[in-house]
């Protein structure tokens, strides 16, 4: 891409808590951005080479695991993870001028803040319909146009701010005033970022078959070199019943000894193991490394079987050329 300027895809359109997100990248507001319809058109400008780096939602504290985005990293051309963002989210119902909110039937917005706002709306409007939208900022942009078939939508405030032509019914009607949403910068593999000491490394493992004690053999990988795992979550394939990956979360980076040995027994045992990278932690929380899964201690214990290697082959040479005894 000629110029210099970055260029970002997010979910979109304007006004998405996906931009807000992107909005704390530090070139962002300088970038070319441009809204994608869905997680997986943001991906796919990054994979054709139409952005440099796209911004989407990857797990809610409410809600966990943004199904969409975690099957569409995990597949298709390999992708990494360069940065991730955490946005407060709170919400707002609007309508047009003039409805009420005892008028309000059917409610537009995406599935995620649907189940966010889901025991707000059974004690305020019980009976109202869920109408599935693309986006929050979707849902609330399509009442401007005045064909939609919904009477409401929830959304972020900013996008009613930004749009005097949206009446505000209610506010803050999340159930969890503490939400927060969790997003991913995703970019085409190149060097990873450099170590924090507050990282984290993102990996797909497929089950490599389904047995007692499969899972176990995974996650002792981890268990094993002292790396906690933040999160970790099973989709299917896709090719047949009961065939899944593990989308998984470690805290530290794969420059670290530890993760590096971890992922090495990942790919020992399940080869088709998906990296999809090391990036520094959101919330700057430094990883606790126990001292005996520290760099120095891996390089410790590797220094000692070398240098037991190293005696019996001093042992073996001397020990060839001495005379037979009589």
């Amino acid at each position: 891409m000629g110029g210099t300027s970055r260029t970002y895809a997010f979910l979109g359109p304007e006004g998405t808590f996906t931009e807000a997100a992107l909005l704390q990248v530090p070139d962002a507001a300088q970038a070319v951005r441009v809204p994608a319809s869905n997680v997986n058109a943001g991906l796919d400008k990054v994979r054709d080479g139409s952005a440099d780096a796209a911004m989407v939602p990857i797990e809610n504290s409410v809600e966990g695991g943004v199904t969409a985005t975690l099957d569409a990293i995990a597949t298709g051309q390999e992708l990494r993870i360069i940065r991730e963002v955490l946005v407060p989210i709170s919400f707002v119902l609007v309508a047009r001028p003039g409805v009420r909110l005892e008028d309000v039937r059917r409610v537009s917005t995406h599935g995620h803040a649907w189940a966010q706002c889901r025991l707000w709306m059974d004690r305020n409007i019980p009976d109202a319909e869920y109408v599935p939208g693309s986006s929050t900022a979707a849902s609330a942009l399509g009442l401007l146009d005045g064909n939609c078939h919904y009477d409401a939508a929830i959304c972020a405030p900013l996008v009613a701010r930004e749009h005097p032509g949206l009446s505000v019914l209610a506010e803050n009607i999340g159930d969890n005033p503490g939400a927060v949403t969790r997003f991913i910068l995703v970019s085409r593999p190149g060097p990873l970022p450099e170590r924090t000491g507050a990282d984290k490394t993102t990996v797909v493992v497929p089950l490599p078959e389904d047995r007692p004690g499969a899972l176990m053999e995974i996650l002792d990988q981890f268990a094993s070199r002292g790396v906690n795992l933040s999160r970790i979550e099973s989709r299917p394939t896709g090719q047949y019943l009961g065939h899944y990956f593990f989308s998984i979360d470690a805290d530290g980076h794969a420059g670290e000894a530890r993760v590096a040995d971890a992922l090495a027994g990942l790919h020992r045992i399940s080869p088709r193991t998906r990296f999809l990278g090391s990036y520094a932690r959101a919330d700057r929380q430094a990883t606790l490394v126990p001292a005996h899964t520290s760099d120095e201690a891996f390089t410790a214990a590797r220094t000692w079987v070398r240098s037991i290697l190293a005696a019996e082959s001093t042992a073996g040479e001397s020990g060839s050329g001495a005379s037979p005894k009589a």
